[in-house]
C-alpha cells in the first residue's frame, strides 16, 4: 500500500496503535478524537477510523476510505457527505452483547415491575403494584434477527422463552429460535407473541413503520421494546398504547429526536421505560476492543487488498 494519511478517531491503547502502525507502516496516522478532530485534519485525510462529524467530511476528494465505530451509518450516507468513490464501512458485530444485555435488562425489569417500585422508592412509598409476568413460557419477536438480535434471542431462549425472529432477508433458522421469517409476516405474528423488541436499522423501509396499526395489532397486554432506531415508531401511537392499557409496557433505548426533549409526554409515562441510547458506545469495556479489533481486521484487509468487512453498500 503507498504511503496515505490516516486519521484514528477511536480510543486506542499503546499496544493497539503499534499493532497499527505494524499493519500499515506506510501510513502517516494522526490519533485524535470525534469531539477534537478539526475540518483540516479530516479534509487531508485518505483514510479515517472513527465517527467523526459528517458535515466536516463534505465529499472530501481526499478519502478513500471512512470505517465507522459504530454499526449505524446514517449520517453518512446522506447526499453530499460523501464522494462516490469512498468506501464506507462499520463495525457492525462490535455490538451484539452490550447491546443485547441492556435491552433484556430493560425486559425484565417491565414484566416485574422494577420501574414502578424505583418511582415508589423515589417516594418513600411501601406500596404494592400487582402481578407481574414471567419470561419463561413468553413467546418474544425479535425484529432484526442479526449480531445484536441473536444475542438477544440467547439470552431469552436459555431463561425457557421462545423466540420467533424476523429478519430482512430470508436465511437458516438457529437452534435458539423456533422459526425466523422475513417483514412480509410482521402483521401475522403481532397478534401472538408477548414481547416485541427492535434492533431493526433505519432505512427507507423501516423509518415510521410502527405506527397506530401495528401497536394495535399486538397482544393485549404485551411489551414493545426499541433498541434500534428512534424512527422505527410513530411515538404518539407509542403513548396512546401504553395510555390505554393496551400495552402493559415498553422500553426504549432510543428516539426521535436525540436527545430526547424535556417538553415530549414520554417521559411522564409511568409504565415507559426510558434510557437515552446508552445500551451501545464504550460502556461495557469489552465493546471498545471489539470496535478496534474490526478497525484492525478491516486495515489489514485494505493493506492486503481483500474485501473489506461490513461495507455498506450505497
Amino acid at each position: 500500500m503507498e504511503e496515505k494519511n490516516i486519521l484514528i478517531a477511536i480510543p486506542m491503547t499503546p499496544a493497539q496503535k503499534k499493532r497499527l502502525e505494524q499493519i500499515a507502516p506506510k501510513t502517516k496516522p494522526v490519533y485524535t478524537s470525534c469531539t477534537d478532530v478539526t475540518p483540516k485534519q479530516i479534509q487531508q485525510a485518505e483514510i479515517i477510523m472513527g465517527n467523526v462529524p459528517a458535515d466536516m467530511i463534505r465529499s472530501s476528494e481526499n478519502l478513500a476510505w471512512l470505517h465507522l465505530n459504530s454499526a449505524g451509518y446514517e449520517p453518512y450516507v446522506k447526499e453530499g457527505v460523501l464522494s462516490p468513490h469512498t468506501i464506507l464501512t462499520t463495525s457492525s458485530g462490535a455490538y451484539g452483547k452490550a447491546v443485547a444485555e441492556h435491552m433484556f435488562a430493560m425486559l425484565l425489569a417491565l414484566q416485574k415491575k422494577l420501574h414502578l417500585y424505583r418511582d415508589n422508592q423515589s417516594q418513600r412509598l411501601w406500596r404494592e403494584e400487582g402481578d407481574v409476568v414471567s419470561i419463561t413460557d413468553a413467546t418474544i419477536l425479535v425484529l432484526g434477527a442479526g449480531n445484536i438480535g441473536n444475542h438477544f434471542a440467547k439470552l431469552a431462549h436459555a431463561l425457557g422463552a421462545h423466540v420467533i425472529g424476523i429478519k430482512r432477508t430470508p436465511g437458516e433458522c438457529p437452534p435458539y429460535m423456533e422459526a425466523l421469517h422475513t417483514m412480509d409476516k410482521l402483521k401475522e405474528l403481532l397478534p401472538t407473541v408477548d414481547v416485541v423488541v427492535s434492533f431493526l436499522p433505519s432505512t427507507n423501509t423501516t423509518r415510521g413503520l410502527f405506527g397506530e396499526e401495528l401497536f394495535l395489532l399486538m397482544k393485549d397486554k404485551s411489551f414493545f421494546l426499541n433498541g434500534g432506531r428512534g424512527d422505527f415508531i410513530c411515538q404518539e401511537a407509542l403513548c396512546r398504547a401504553l395510555e390505554s392499557g393496551h400495552l402493559a409496557g415498553a422500553a426504549i433505548d432510543v428516539a426521535e429526536p436525540e436527545p430526547l426533549p424535556q417538553q415530549n409526554r414520554m417521559w411522564e409515562i409511568p409504565n415507559l421505560l426510558i434510557t437515552p441510547h446508552v445500551s451501545g458506545g464504550y460502556h461495557l469495556p469489552e465493546t471498545l476492543h471489539n470496535v478496534v479489533n474490526i478497525c484492525l481486521e478491516n486495515m489489514q484487509r485494505y493493506v492486503d487488498r481483500n474485501p473489506l468487512r461490513n461495507v455498506i453498500e450505497r
